[in-house]
């Protein structure tokens, strides 16, 4: 089938993706694909929903780490607003924790971006199928990965903490009380071996528990 002949149906497909230097590649590999069309792209997390609401892809392409709002939330904010639309979530490196937070916000998929393009297509149509489509490696090593340790308190309170805001406004920010938050920022210290919360997160995005 030549390049530029589409079938009458094609999978329409979102991609997101941080503006590296390889900005645009990705996009053009998709394009070649005959029945794969990339109907949008973005550069933060934050647009992601409304460009899914707006142009209504069959399946949204997630870097992980995307500024603004991650990949992993941006995945969440589909489930709840967008179920139709299925999410495969891309990432540098694969992490246990990052993995079981993908499945946790509905992501039919996690893929890490050393494989082909030819592999990120066939992923693609799969998870049309209702399959759900995870590196395989990453697979492997997740079925003997403990639990995400931090509660949505803790990773809450770390995420709030970690630009030195002060106790009283950090309750405010997160609807609880003061002594609820220095709990939580307690026990996140304590899960992750720190001594700053934000030292703390910093040990909790490279495990992959937030």
């Amino acid at each position: 089938m030549p390049a530029d002949h589409r079938p009458a149906k094609s999978v329409r497909v979102l991609l997101a993706e941080d503006g590296g230097t390889a900005h645009g590649a990705l996009a053009l590999l998709l394009r070649m694909e005959p029945d794969l069309e990339v109907v949008a792209q973005v550069a933060a997390g934050d647009a992601v929903l409304d460009a899914v609401l707006t142009h209504r892809p069959d399946v949204a392409l997630l870097d992980i780490e995307l500024p603004g709002m991650s990949g992993l939330d941006a995945a969440a904010a589909l489930r709840d607003q967008a179920p139709d639309c299925r999410v495969l979530i891309l990432a540098t490196s694969g992490r246990p924790g990052h993995l079981q937070r993908a499945i946790a916000a509905g992501a039919a998929g996690f893929l890490v971006r050393d494989g082909s393009v030819d592999e990120l297509a066939s992923a693609i149509r799969r998870v049309l199928t209702g399959e759900t489509v995870i590196d395989p490696v990453l697979a492997a090593a997740a079925q003997n990965a403990e639990p995400l340790p931090l509660t949505p308190g803790e990773c809450a309170a770390l995420e709030a903490a970690a630009n030195g805001t002060p106790l009283a406004d950090l309750a405010a920010r997160l609807h609880l009380s003061e002594a609820a938050v220095t709990a939580h920022l307690a026990g996140a210290l304590a899960k992750t071996g720190a001594p700053t919360p934000t030292e703390a997160l910093r040990e909790a995005r490279r495990l992959g528990w937030v």
